[in-house]
């Protein structure tokens, strides 16, 4: 509903009526001699514009890609109960769709488990926030089908990302399974993973798609500099798993993590060590806390004197520096909220719209196709790859390796959280700060992971290295096998949306004389967000 000025004028009589109430109203004088009321009516306006400045978007009709009025077994339903089949129970499933359409409470407890691990926030999808866009309000391409072509390039290129996890990032060039697994995902006319003249090469293949993703190493310099938690120095060597320890291995232990079943844990290298292979990066993202790596880059960001970008209102200021508006606190308060606002946006995409299947659950269909316990409409690429073939050769099985015991956490997959998070956090460090500054003394890790070397190689920009920073934070989940790369391609740019128009309310609050951010977006194109 539009805030007219009649609704705003009633709202602010009855705020100033209950200010009065409350001893604080008109008739008592601030220090500088306005009426206190005078200031709660700026600041209900202020927050009335907000809401009319998101609300002139308006609301996008979402597109889906089909799927959920097809068989259950195509949708999400990891935690509910399954047959030994691996279908999952129709009962509990429709009692997840009644209480998504309802949302009340008392349905979504009334939802049927499968075992002890519960559901993962479904009644997030309905909540409300009060900076940004509405959850609700973004859209995102449709996944690919569970029968696409495009589905079965994406699931090609998980079991090559199992298959390829303990090979190390700096062998890519000259490992022959890497060489393999390009030329596979080349013939794949539906793989949308970058190329170099028309054709995936051991420089392109598992990278994002953002152009600075592809320059210089696979792995961001802002995942192996030093962290300064000041006065703190904190070398990003990980507890990383242990290599060639695979996890969902038969159909037994399968059906168990589908119904919610209490795992074992991950098994460690006893030496920690820096990112370098699949399995390290997903590793780091197996137990880290939303915005963590972002707030990490941050930090460095400050430590390295990265300039402020030039939309920043201080940055041309003789007298005055930002902190609490426009400098170091703002930014790290940014870089903090934009990710659970775009945490929302997610979780309204996943629950209430897409319920997109999880690649373990994908690989469990493979599996029961395969044995012909179940037929499911899987697309001959996949059932004629190479990726699977060997595969089943190396595991003896089609269900995909997981690096996780527990595998995917119990939400569906489209988008990938940890994408939109990535997407959210590094818009805001791209607006914050000059995306053309050349990251000082860049370095790349030694051959035995334990310590780092000088790296010599084209210049390495804020603005390259963020975009390649989040295409690693999401990838690491596609190494992990429980996620898909479209999961991530979306993921990212609905984060950034998010970012973008929380950044967009700053000039409604701030009291600084302020004409906007510029910043890259992860498609190329350059924007001033204002």
């Amino acid at each position: 509903m539009p805030i007219t000025r009649r609704r705003f004028l009633n709202a602010a009589s009855a705020l100033t009526a209950t200010l009065a109430a409350r001893g604080v109203g008109a008739g008592l004088a601030r220090r500088d001699g306005r009426p206190a009321a005078v200031r709660a009516r700026a600041a209900l306006d202020r927050r009335a514009r907000a809401a009319q400045f998101e609300e002139q978007f308006g609301f996008v009709m979402q597109e889906t890609n089909g799927d959920r009025a097809l068989a259950v077994a195509l949708h999400y339903s990891k935690a509910l109960p399954h047959g030994k089949d691996g279908e999952p129970d129709e009962a509990a499933h429709r009692a997840l769709r009644d209480a998504l359409t309802t949302g009340r409470s008392a349905d979504f407890e009334a939802i049927p488990l499968g075992g002890y691990v519960k559901l993962a926030d479904p009644q997030a999808a309905f909540a409300f926030d009060l900076v940004g866009p509405d959850a609700e309000q973004l859209a995102i391409p449709p996944p690919p089908a569970f029968s696409s072509a495009e589905q079965a390039a994406e699931m090609i290129e998980l079991y090559w990302r199992a298959l390829l996890r303990d090979i190390p990032f700096d062998e890519y060039d000259t490992h022959p399974l890497v060489a393999k697994a390009a030329r596979e995902l080349t013939a794949l006319g539906a793989y949308k993973g970058p190329r170099a003249n028309g054709v995936v090469t051991p420089q392109t293949l598992f990278r994002g798609s953002a152009a600075g993703a592809r320059i210089g190493p696979h792995v961001s310099q802002f995942l192996w500099r030093d962290l300064p938690w000041t006065p703190i120095r904190v070398p990003q060597r990980i507890r990383t798993a242990m290599p060639g320890k695979d996890y969902v291995l038969n159909a037994e232990k399968w059906l168990a993590v589908q119904n919610g079943a209490i795992v074992e844990d991950t098994e460690f290298s006893t030496t920690p060590t820096y990112v370098r292979t699949g399995r390290d990066l997903a590793e780091l993202v197996h137990r880290d806390f939303t915005y963590q790596v972002c707030l990490g880059a941050c930090m460095m960001l400050f430590k390295m004197s990265a300039p402020v970008d030039g939309g920043v209102p201080y940055h041309y200021s003789i007298s005055q520096s930002g902190f609490v508006t426009f400098g170091a606190s703002d930014i790290f308060h940014l870089v903090a909220i934009v990710a659970n606002i775009a945490l929302k946006a997610a979780w309204y995409q996943k629950w209430r719209v897409h319920l997109r299947i999880r690649p373990e659950e994908y690989g469990g269909r493979v599996f029961h196709h395969l044995a012909r316990t179940r037929t499911y409409p899987l697309h001959l690429d996949l059932l004629n790859s190479s990726a699977l073939e060997l595969s089943r050769t190396r595991y003896g099985t089609a269900l995909l390796p997981q690096a996780y015991p527990e595998g995917a956490p119990t939400h569906p997959s489209y988008p990938a959280g940890h994408a939109v998070i990535a997407g959210a956090c590094t818009t805001v460090l791209k607006a914050c700060f000059a995306e053309s500054f050349v990251i000082p003394n860049p370095s790349i890790p030694a051959a035995d992971g334990q310590s780092l070397r000088p790296y010599d190689g084209p210049d390495l920009t804020v603005g390259n290295e963020l975009d390649k920073l989040a295409w690693n934070i999401a990838f690491g989940r596609d190494f992990a096998g429980i996620h898909w790369r479209s999961d991530h391609a979306s993921g990212l740019t609905l984060g950034e949306a998010v970012a973008i128009n929380v950044l967009r309310e700053m000039r409604i609050v701030s009291h600084e004389i302020f004409n906007g951010f510029d910043l890259t977006k992860f498609d190329g194109t350059r924007i001033t967000v204002q």
